[in-house]
C-alpha cells in the first residue's frame, strides 16, 4: 500500500531524483534520499507545508534538490532506480532517514544540527537531519 498518491511518471520522477542526489551512495544511500522525498510529501510541516505531490516536492523552489539543476537529473529512470522509488513509495523506511526531512553532504563530520534540525545520523557522505515530533508529527 502506498503511502503517498502517484502515477507512473511520479515514480520515474522519484526514480530519477533518488538517483542524481546518491547514486553514488549506492542503493541504500538512494533509499534513504527517496525516504526524505517522500516524507516531505507527507509532512505537512515546516518548509515543506502545502507539498501535495512527489512532482511538488521534487522541483520545490526554494528549498528544495540541488539535482534537478544538474544535467544528470534529467536522464531517464533505468528500471533498479523504478524499482527503489517504488519500494520507498510503499514505505519502507531506512535509518537515518527513516523520519529525516533534510540532508546534506558536509566537507567534515555533521554538524550536531542543521537549520535548527537535529542530527539523526549519517550514511556515507550524508547527514540525515529530522525534525522533532511536536513540530512534524505525519512524518513519525
Amino acid at each position: 500500500m502506498a503511502v503517498v498518491a502517484h502515477n507512473a511518471e511520479d515514480v520515474k520522477l522519484l526514480a530519477r531524483l533518488m538517483r542524481a542526489e546518491a547514486e553514488g551512495e549506492g542503493r541504500l544511500g538512494m533509499l534513504m534520499v527517496g525516504n526524505v522525498g517522500v516524507n516531505r510529501v507527507i509532512s505537512d510541516c515546516l518548509d515543506f507545508r502545502g507539498l501535495r505531490s512527489i512532482r511538488q516536492m521534487v522541483f520545490q523552489s526554494p528549498g528544495g534538490f540541488e539535482a534537478i539543476q544538474k544535467g544528470y537529473f534529467y536522464q531517464a529512470a533505468r528500471e533498479l532506480d523504478i524499482q527503489l522509488a517504488r519500494q520507498v513509495i510503499r514505505g519502507w523506511r531506512y535509518h537515518p532517514a527513516t523520519n529525516s526531512l533534510w540532508f546534506f553532504k558536509p566537507q567534515g563530520e555533521c554538524p550536531p544540527q542543521w537549520f535548527n534540525q537535529w542530527n539523526v545520523g549519517r550514511f556515507k557522505a550524508h547527514c540525515f537531519y529530522a525534525p522533532s515530533s511536536s513540530d512534524c508529527p505525519k512524518v513519525y
